[in-house]
């Protein structure tokens, strides 16, 4: 007899109480275990047989950055100038929240906006740093459990990639930034079911389409609205590693879902829903607002009054990336359509006909050739 789904183990996937119960788990001030599941896996086909993974693993190897001579760390970087450009993605935000009954944030002055600001530029860019730590130990775990050469290949470049976009945050945190945050803990209970799965592919579920996918998006936000030199140079770096991350993640689980049941599928359709769930939880940042001096059961509380069902505008662009990733994947019409159903219930459907990541990386990826060959 199957045991009946629960999103997130909950019985109301918006319950305030939950959501707070999970943001209040401390994951400790210097390491934290987790199990990881699965069998490494030895091949003894070593033919290159598939083409898009042979292509996007030369394209990696002539890729690589070098995060410490191609980023001008001597560059000074005024914080408050950064994060009043990253305001723009709170306006509307600012706006509904202010207008609520009894806001405690009606009476907020700019320098208090101004700071706000400057503590989720910090907050995002300290849990980029905790993701791409994720980001690391599972794509280590994907080139152990992955059953094929050309994905094995692969993912060992995405290991080095993953090491220097650690290496860069961590350093443009230390030396830019003050007062970081520690790993969300929605971000780590997510990380740890991906590390503990013990099928290969929801590690390229949950790492490659969701947190990567979602990561992406947000650099993607960064990039375009900040002037700020050297941030704006890592940011491209970084996406343009990510892009291939992502697109790799397509490719492999494209090919592998084209053989699941219809049951198989419905457990990936229902960890990709999880997952969202997490990413959504995540971006509610409680720990900044409670630095700034607002409750995070209050300030919850508002997200979900003023954006039914829990999403704003900014946080649910985000899954530009991961909606019609799934969609390419043949998850979001699976079955009776219940991921369809569900990224619909909390607000991100809209994003599903954005191109795919496979889509914008081969577009990419000609350009960068036309570019290589005129520069012959």
């Amino acid at each position: 007899m199957s045991v009946e789904y629960k999103a997130l183990g909950r019985n109301d996937v918006n319950s305030v109480e939950s959501i707070l119960a999970d943001d209040a788990i401390d994951f400790g001030d210097l390491a934290h275990t987790t199990a990881v599941g699965a069998d490494a896996i030895f091949t003894w086909d070593y033919e290159r047989s598939r083409a898009g993974l042979s292509k996007l693993y030369e394209r990696a190897k002539s890729s690589q950055w070098n995060g410490s001579t191609d980023l001008d760390w001597s560059i000074d970087v005024d914080v408050e100038f950064v994060a009043r450009e990253m305001q723009s993605a709170i306006a509307h935000l600012r706006q509904r929240l202010t207008d609520l009954p009894n806001s405690p944030l009606k009476t907020w002055t700019e320098d208090e906006w101004t700071n706000l600001a400057v503590e989720a530029f910090n907050w995002r860019m300290s849990n980029f740093l905790h993701g791409e730590q994720g980001a690391l130990l599972c794509t280590a775990k994907i080139v152990e459990t992955v059953p094929w050469i050309d994905a094995k290949y692969y993912a060992s470049t995405q290991v080095m990639d993953e090491a220097r976009h650690v290496e860069v945050f961590a350093r443009y945190l230390d030396t830019k930034l003050e007062g970081h945050y520690p790993v969300n803990p929605a971000l780590q209970l997510l990380i740890d079911d991906i590390l503990g799965d013990n099928r290969w592919d929801m590690t390229y579920m949950g790492m490659q389409i969701m947190v990567e996918g979602l990561a992406l998006a947000a650099f993607g936000f960064m990039h375009a609205v900040t002037q700020e030199p050297l941030l704006k140079k890592m940011l491209r770096y970084v996406m343009s590693d990510e892009a291939r991350h992502v697109a790799f993640g397509v490719l492999s689980l494209k090919e592998y879902y084209e053989g699941l049941s219809g049951s198989e599928i419905r457990e990936r359709q229902e960890f990709a829903y999880d997952a969202a769930l997490r990413m959504r939880d995540r971006l509610m940042m409680q720990a900044v607002w409670e630095r700034c001096g607002i409750n995070r059961k209050a300030i919850t509380e508002m997200l979900f009054e003023i954006h039914k069902p829990g999403v704003n505008p900014f946080q649910a662009a985000l899954f530009s990336k991961i909606v019609p990733n799934c969609k390419k994947l043949g998850l979001l019409d699976a079955g009776d359509a219940w991921l369809r159903d569900k990224f619909t219930e909390i607000g991100v459907i809209e994003f599903e006909d954005a191109p795919d990541t496979e889509t914008e990386y081969a577009i990419l990826d000609a350009v960068a050739a036309d570019r290589e060959a005129a520069s012959v």
